[in-house]
């Protein structure tokens, strides 16, 4: 059967281990799972669920052309039932695991630089995904898809997909955020937008020796005037509620966040308990002058507080690496395919996601290895390029210089598209309803 094998052993061989057949075969013993000796057995199953990924999730009936196989569709899909979700999930995070190299990688003042963000896939219209993910309220039941929510952390240097989590559409991304922390090293920087700048979050953030660069979020007040008084000390609204500590520089201060009264939502009152009374973060405003931005300001928070270490401007420098995160999940979504997965149940819908991951990394490190022979970074080798050389079957050769997109740091984009949709009406009842008025027309004709 056709593999990624040879392919992923010219590029990592410690790598190989992982995916072999001995290797998956223990893991399932692991986990007491016992299969019969047949055609599709799990690790042949496995290769064929990576191989349909590989192939923009390409149809089940079109396998057996890739692989080289003679087994049904039906076959197959019952194969990727029995396949245990622990297994993959401990291949996922095997793989990850390999891929942690600390000193190899490229740091920032010392650190690895994790970027977080939120998005969504949707799924085939069952009962059973309805119930689990929900969809969108702006859609009637009946007309419209199961939307599930994903959290994913990634490496800003390599691309990386170190960790997801997949929920309901109605999460937030901070429901789940602290959950990525186990995952992280000491002294590693998180960067994320403004829907994980809070208290809590940079509490926790914190108390695991961690670090955190985000964007300060829209309703909170920050201001730079020196001695200036918090809401504590003046009462009603309209200051900051932040104590002021020290200027550090032009919009460049160090401030005491006060604990809330109010916990939030997503994290449990003994927790919330546990958290301390205040924290000690840094505040900068950094104005963009690029021409035609949309944004003109952006004011961060930061518990990298040293300004000889880490100047204002290579902070923010830093957060301008924040956008490489919808790059990697465009690639993720886009170009393998993962927007809309296909599985009917839940359990296979998060099967899906896990092998995407493992599809997702294995083209990432392809991109890593031609990075290091070409002398650019990671993220400007061609994710597609390099998909396509990992993409089997081909000629056994070693691997070629990747195409290398280039800098295009002032590049300018609308924010709108191009191609015309259909002019079809939208869906407003279930399609059970309009077959019925059709016939009802047909029929009074």
């Amino acid at each position: 059967m056709v593999t990624i094998l040879p392919a992923l052993r010219q590029v990592r061989e410690d790598l190989v281990k992982i995916l072999s057949r001995k290797a998956v075969e223990a893991g399932c013993r692991t986990l007491g799972y016992r299969w019969r000796d047949r055609q599709l057995d799990p690790w042949t199953t496995l290769h064929l669920f990576i191989l349909q990924v590989l192939h923009n999730n390409t149809a089940m009936t079109h396998l057996p052309h890739l692989s080289g196989e003679l087994f049904t569709a039906s076959a197959y899909c019952q194969a990727r039932r029995r396949l245990p979700i622990q297994l993959l999930e401990k291949l996922v995070d095997q793989f990850a695991g390999k891929l942690d190299r600390p000193k190899d990688a490229a740091l920032w003042h010392g650190h690895r630089i994790l970027l977080v963000d939120g998005s969504g896939f949707s799924m085939p219209d069952t009962p059973e995904l309805q119930a689990y993910f929900g969809q969108s309220s702006n859609q009637k039941p009946g007309c419209g898809f199961p939307i599930a929510h994903m959290l994913g952390l990634f490496d800003a240097e390599a691309g990386f997909l170190r960790d997801v989590i997949v929920a309901p559409m109605r999460t937030h991304d901070m429901a789940h955020a602290s959950e990525l922390h186990p995952k992280l090293l000491r002294d590693d920087v998180v960067v994320g937008d403004r829907g994980f700048c809070s208290y809590a979050h940079l509490a926790l953030i914190l108390r695991m020796n961690l670090n955190a660069v985000f964007r300060v979020h829209q309703k909170q007040i920050v201001s730079f005037r020196p001695h200036r008084p918090s809401s504590d000390q003046v009462g009603g609204t309209g200051h900051p509620s932040s104590q002021w500590v020290m200027r550090l520089g032009d919009r460049d201060q160090l401030v005491e966040w006060r604990k809330p009264q109010s916990r939030p939502r997503w994290m449990m009152g003994e927790q919330y308990a546990q958290l301390p009374g205040k924290i000690l973060v840094r505040e900068i405003k950094w104005r963009i002058r690029e021409r035609y931005r949309r944004v003109r300001e952006v004011t961060l928070v930061t518990t990298l507080l040293d300004p000889q270490r880490y100047p204002a401007a290579q902070i923010a420098r830093l957060y301008e690496r924040r956008w490489q995160v919808e790059v990697d999940l465009r690639d993720l979504k886009i170009t393998l395919g993962m927007d809309v997965l296909k599985g009917h149940k839940v359990d296979t819908v998060i099967k899906e996601l896990l092998v995407f991951v493992l599809v997702h990394n294995l083209v990432r490190l392809v991109a890593l290895q031609a990075a290091k022979r070409q002398r650019v970074r990671p993220c400007r080798v061609s994710f597609i390029d390099a998909l396509r050389w990992l993409q089997p079957p081909k000629p056994r050769r070693p691997l070629p210089e990747l195409i290398v997109n280039p800098e295009r740091s002032d590049r300018v984009e609308p924010r709108c598209i191009k191609r015309r949709m259909k002019e079809y009406p939208v869906m407003q009842s279930p399609r059970r309803e309009l077959r019925r008025r059709l016939k009802k027309r047909r029929d009074a004709a």
